[in-house]
């Protein structure tokens, strides 16, 4: 069975990737530094997926990468797929945005795609596997105060063709940019989800806010060998948003 590391999988299009996976007879091990996510993810998963892990880790801190990729590979045996997918955001102006909040950006959302990368690799090679990384629609534009948030997924863009021609032909690599995807449900603490409004479906080009299986669907795409021609690519999943023009 292929087993596949998802980064930030405690919530969110992390927790829905893992469980789509998984019904899609695919090993999972879900890695996450919030603990309480953690926690309430194995409660909702463990029961019926003997074949998911749970490993709690700060892809931005070296040690707990390496420390997560021994506890995976010892527990399957093999890695076949890495997707990072662990991020975080900031909104605020520039003036109040600190630095040690920057880096904290820059350090979870695209060190922590190289660590992860780093480490899973010579697993990777053994299986001529896959990394997938979340990047975003933020990477080619942006709402007001997102700057870490926006310069760590630009840079993802650019890390993916940079690792899939430095890895091939064993190991590919490929991108997939999210636009609004509604993960209101999949908080933790079991928040309600949001009520959208019919104007957020409304403005989309297909009709509807995107959800985490549209994302999931892409990620079982590129997993599959049977698509091993394409690498180094971005793939945007965002209703047409992006290319959009918007005149007031």
């Amino acid at each position: 069975m292929k087993t596949v590391i998802i980064t930030g999988a405690g919530q969110g299009i992390g927790r829905a990737t893992a469980e789509f996976l998984l019904n899609h007879q695919y090993a999972v091990s879900l890695w996450d530094e919030d603990s309480e996510a953690l926690a309430e993810a194995e409660a909702a998963l463990s029961s019926a997926h003997p074949n998911a892990q749970f490993v709690l880790c700060d892809v931005a801190n070296e040690q707990s990468v390496q420390r997560a990729i021994k506890q995976t590979s010892k527990q399957f045996g093999r890695i076949d797929a890495l997707v990072n997918n662990a991020a975080i955001m900031q909104e605020k102006s520039i003036d109040d945005l600190t630095f040690d909040e920057w880096n904290r950006a820059i350090g979870v959302n695209l060190t922590g795609m190289f660590l992860c990368a780093k480490y899973a690799v010579p697993h990777l090679r053994e299986q001529h596997g896959t990394i997938i990384s979340l990047c975003s629609t933020r990477a080619f534009q942006s709402e007001p105060d997102t700057f870490g948030y926006s310069a760590s997924k630009g840079g993802i863009f650019a890390l993916t063709h940079s690792l899939a021609m430095s890895l091939g032909p064993q190991v590919r690599a490929n991108c997939i940019s999210p636009g609004w995807i509604d993960v209101s449900g999949l908080k933790k603490g079991n928040v309600e989800p949001e009520k959208l409004r019919p104007v957020d479906h409304s403005q989309h080009p297909v009709g509807r806010v995107g959800r985490p299986d549209d994302i999931a669907r892409m990620i079982l795409f590129l997993l599959d060998e049977a698509n091993d021609f394409i690498t180094g690519q971005n793939f945007i999943v965002d209703g047409g948003m992006t290319r959009k023009m918007i005149y007031a």
